[in-house]
């Protein structure tokens, strides 16, 4: 293993887990992301916990749509303290993703790292970024935007979007430090999330998604979402197929279309995108998620199957008349 990957491994296991000896880990990959598995089981080891790693296809062959019966009484056998999920998304999955991170940090109390789509190359950028300074800056963030009424986001590339607020919902702080039982994030981290009460205007997105992101990267031609009243009303880009995909994907559940997200990021290891949604949507900026407004978290009394997260770049940022970003460099003082 080189020190890069190491030093990510390091931070995920020992900095934004906080593992003990006394810990008991669970380790959920897959064959496409074993290398990042293995880092994340030598470095819990070394720990001195108790590591347990399994691969997802021991248990059915993919896409898999719920938790297998057989994973869930390992799980339950090994009674984990810590759980990583460093697995690639695949299309119909969701619903199990959601599913095992919600038993494990809700029902069991376990502290749990969620990978969707790690790579290597994560663990050797945001992975290895400083998680105190990012724990600072998310909670200073958070101070600014939680009692937000309006937040208005423009973008070089076209957006130009309004955000309201209710001051019911909560807004969350994944700053990455997940030290108490039931705490989970996902990792590389670095954002502050809430469900917006409405949203209108346009969103230019150059990077998608739940399986979208692996299968298109960073977009060739950017794809632009129209929302009014808080729902997307029209899909338009270059590339056809991929609208008439991203159609589908919305309207297959019930409040598909919603805006169920709005999102600033808050790691300032990252400085490009990547095409991979885990590490783009901490890049500093805004993103949206139309869909599941994790309700259990933000206090949204609605739900959906689905989830899709859209990111435009090179944001200026408006909170309540008083500029927080110009450019995607965050501005206070």
């Amino acid at each position: 293993m080189d020190k890069e990957l190491k030093e990510g491994a390091y931070n995920a296991v020992r900095v934004c887990m906080n593992v003990q000896p006394e810990d008991k880990v669970f380790i959920l990959t897959v064959e496409e992301t074993r290398t990042v598995g293995e880092a994340l089981a030598i470095e819990g080891k070394a720990s001195g916990a108790e590591i347990e790693m399994r691969l997802l296809e021991e248990y059915d062959q993919r896409p898999i749509t719920s938790v297998p019966e057989m994973l869930a009484q390992h799980i339950i056998e090994f009674k984990p303290t810590v759980s990583f999920f460093a697995a690639s998304a695949k299309e119909g999955e969701l619903a199990m993703r959601m599913g095992l991170s919600a038993s494990l940090s809700t029902a069991s109390k376990v502290r749990h790292g969620h990978m969707v789509n790690i790579t290597e190359r994560l663990m050797r950028e945001g992975m290895r970024a400083d998680y105190q300074e990012i724990y600072e800056l998310t909670m200073r963030v958070l101070e600014l935007v939680k009692d937000a009424r309006e937040i208005h986001v423009t973008s070089r590339k076209g957006s130009e979007f309004t955000a309201s607020f209710d001051p019911v919902l909560r807004w969350i702080p994944s700053h990455g430090l997940y030290h108490e039982p039931g705490d989970w994030g996902n990792l590389p981290e670095g954002e502050v999330f809430t469900c917006p009460e409405s949203l209108e205007g346009i969103i230019v997105a150059d990077v998608l998604g739940d399986y979208f992101s692996p299968k298109y990267g960073v977009l060739e031609k950017p794809v632009t979402f129209a929302l009014v009243a808080g729902m997307v009303e029209e899909i338009t880009s270059e590339n056809t197929d991929l609208v008439e995909e991203l159609w589908a994907y919305l309207n297959s559940s019930e409040n598909g279309r919603r805006a169920g997200e709005f999102a600033i990021g808050t790691n300032t290891a990252i400085k490009a995108l990547t095409g991979n949604l885990l590490q783009d949507e901490k890049i500093p900026g805004v993103h949206v998620a139309f869909g599941n407004p994790y309700a259990d978290r933000t206090g949204a009394d609605w739900v959906s199957k689905v989830h899709l997260d859209v990111i435009p770049i090179d944001c200026d940022i408006i909170v309540d008349g008083a500029r927080l970003m110009e450019k995607g460099k965050f501005v206070f003082q």
